[in-house]
């Protein structure tokens, strides 16, 4: 495993982090819990020493999963845990954001309880809340820092200017944006920032939902409660361009490295200007498998090119990630 330091925390991280998502009962549909602790414990034993989760994922299920994981583990001290806060959600499921600071002291009490620890290494804002100011959820975040229950102060979702905003009032150590080879919008403004600021990228969406995985077909479905209903990139048109894109990716990674497509979409992500952390989502401890072929190379100026000329050529509709974003509070 390659690891980088980040500048404004005390803390190391890995090239590659385990992101939850799936494993709480949201995005892809309910999973099995011991199925998920497994996966946590074999992810910390193979290196992947981040991991990243969120109160809403589940609505505190993923929380109390990873919390059992750790408690599994046993050595917490080996461990980046990462959550996030910001979101709070009904009795109908309905999510709204809310970063005040009241909600933010409810927030870190119940997280600690479910994630069976004292402190939080990384606490991310899970998206910006136009109805509180920026320097007020980060003066109550530097709050939490200064008495030990937090290690480093993270954001998600932030543009450079809500991140100015929150950097007058406390250290910045990463922003959590969507990035991979088929979302790349942060590359206009959020990446140059994080980079020129020493803020490190904690990217999401490694894998683009699983379409850079290398495994889908056009005749791939979603049901139930899967994300991917609703995301644009799996609906025709522009789910076979995007396949075709993978397969052009797929055949130049084993062309020119051996490698498959998975592997080059992380690699190149890793690669990236800026980014600290690419973050996996995984199931089963088996989908882990690929994370050694991401090690230990690296791509050049030839390839990045190349991949951006399939890209150009496959992809004529391309689309972000917009359409995940929870109702924000500064549009009411």
């Amino acid at each position: 495993m390659e690891y980088v330091r980040l500048q404004h925390a005390d803390l190391t991280v890995p090239r590659i982090g385990l992101g939850t998502w799936a494993i709480g009962g949201w995005m892809w549909g309910g999973t099995d819990e011991q199925q998920a602790i497994d996966t946590i414990v074999s992810a910390l034993e193979r290196g992947i020493s981040l991991i990243d989760t969120a109160p809403v994922y589940g609505f505190g299920r993923s929380e109390e999963i990873v919390g059992k994981a750790l408690a599994a583990f046993g050595r917490r001290d080996e461990v980046v845990l990462a959550t996030k806060l910001g979101l709070a959600w009904d009795d109908q499921g309905k999510v709204r954001r809310d970063s005040s600071p009241a909600r933010i002291r409810q927030e870190i009490e119940d997280s600690l309880r479910r994630l069976g620890t004292d402190h939080i290494d990384l606490y991310q804002v899970h998206w910006p809340d136009g109805a509180v100011p920026f320097e007020e959820t980060a003066r109550a975040l530097e709050d939490l820092r200064r008495e030990g229950k937090i290690r480093a102060l993270g954001v998600s979702n932030y543009s450079p200017e809500q991140m100015d905003a929150f950097r007058d009032a406390a250290p910045l150590a990463t922003d959590q944006p969507p990035y991979n080879l088929f979302e790349r919008g942060i590359e206009a403004d959020v990446q140059p920032y994080c980079a020129d600021k020493g803020i490190g990228i904690i990217a999401y969406g490694a894998l683009c939902r699983g379409l850079l995985s290398g495994r889908m077909s056009t005749e791939r479905s979603f049901q139930g409660d899967d994300l991917r209903q609703f995301d644009p990139k799996f609906k025709q048109p522009r789910f076979a361009q995007y396949l075709q894109a993978v397969e052009r990716l797929e055949a130049y990674a084993r062309e020119h490295y051996g490698k498959r497509v998975i592997h080059l979409a992380l690699r190149w992500l890793i690669d990236q200007p800026g980014v600290a952390t690419a973050l996996w989502g995984a199931r089963r401890p088996a989908q882990l498998d690929p994370v050694d072929e991401v090690m230990g190379w690296s791509l050049n100026s030839t390839d990045m090119q190349a991949i951006d000329a399939i890209l150009a050529e496959c992809v004529t509709d391309p689309v972000g990630p917009e359409f995940m974003a929870p109702p924000d509070n500064s549009a009411t």
